[in-house]
């Protein structure tokens, strides 16, 4: 993969962009919206789940709904950057509630087939996206309204990582963070600290001015909540792939700070769930639902 980008970016567009912070996963959430008409986009939607209580409830998607509704709006797409691994996704809930379109990345059928043989669901979970409304190549495009979005392939935390290029910005999932943070991790199977640094490189290829929206914000020292940073603010301040820091040295960074991370908390209910699109796995015979729980998997 080079780092020439597939389409070219329009800086005239200016989306209406809105955050919703998830305190519990530290994860954001965008309504992008379409400044010429009531269309909009939801990105990386979240779903409330007590690990301890195994209870799931929908707060955080209510919030979004509560919003486009208040607003008038009209969804056209929910959008995943990523199969996550520290919250579940509201993706099913909210296409239940307000239509649009469910859209990911095409290499999602790896990460599927990866986690299906993992938990043992081969026979329940088909790993071909059908789970998805569209699964995006790279350089694809999209209507939200009058927006035009691009697809940018940009895995190596997971192979199927994208960004979403809309206008003047751009959603860039766990990619990178804000400076002061650093990059993804890319210890979890098919991540890739080399395919990850040509990625970011992706992201640097964009206009300098580009708007860039994280999907976390950790507040590292107890600094307040931060989201939204710019490709030359990440090129020149980023703790882990400044400018100047070559490929490799990139990659031994990479691979010592992962060495040191533990798994998110939420990871085992969280790829069950998000490989289905946001659907739970069928009821048993007895009309419960259930999550598996391999031991010593990771």
């Amino acid at each position: 993969m080079d780092g020439a980008l597939p389409f070219t970016p329009s800086l005239t567009t200016q989306p209406q962009v809105t955050a919703f912070y998830d305190p519990h996963s530290q994860t954001l959430t965008y309504i992008v919206k379409d400044p010429n008409s009531s269309a909009c986009a939801i990105i990386d939607p979240v779903a409330d789940f007590d690990y301890a209580s195994g209870s799931l409830h929908f707060a955080q998607a209510d919030q979004l709904i509560h919003y486009i509704h208040e607003h008038h709006l009209s969804l056209a797409w929910i959008l995943e950057t990523h199969i996550h691994a520290d919250h579940l996704t509201s993706a099913h809930y909210l296409q239940q509630q307000l239509g649009g379109k469910l859209g990911i990345g095409n290499k999602v059928t790896e990460v599927q087939s990866t986690f299906a043989r993992f938990f043992n669901d081969t026979h329940s979970v088909p790993c071909d996206g059908s789970q998805f409304n569209t699964l995006f190549n790279d350089g694809d495009s999209f209507q939200i309204g009058q927006l035009t979005g691009h697809v940018l392939q940009t895995p190596g935390h997971t192979p199927a990582c994208v960004t979403y290029v809309i206008g003047n910005t751009a959603f860039i999932g766990d990619t990178l963070f804000m400076p002061d943070s650093g990059t993804a991790r890319t210890d979890f199977p098919g991540g890739d600290a080399k395919t990850l640094y040509q990625s970011i490189q992706r992201i640097f290829n964009l206009p300098d001015t580009t708007r860039l929206f994280m999907c976390h914000d950790y507040c590292p020292d107890g600094r307040q909540l931060q989201f939204e940073s710019s490709v030359k603010t990440e090129q020149e301040n980023n703790i882990h792939i400044k400018a100047q820091v070559t490929e490799q040295e990139f990659i031994t960074l990479r691979q010592q700070r992962d060495a040191t991370l533990t798994m998110p908390q939420l990871i085992i209910p969280a790829l069950q769930v998000n490989i289905r699109g946001g659907k739970l796995p069928l009821p048993a015979d007895n009309g419960a639902t259930y999550l598996k729980l391999p031991i010593n998997g990771f």
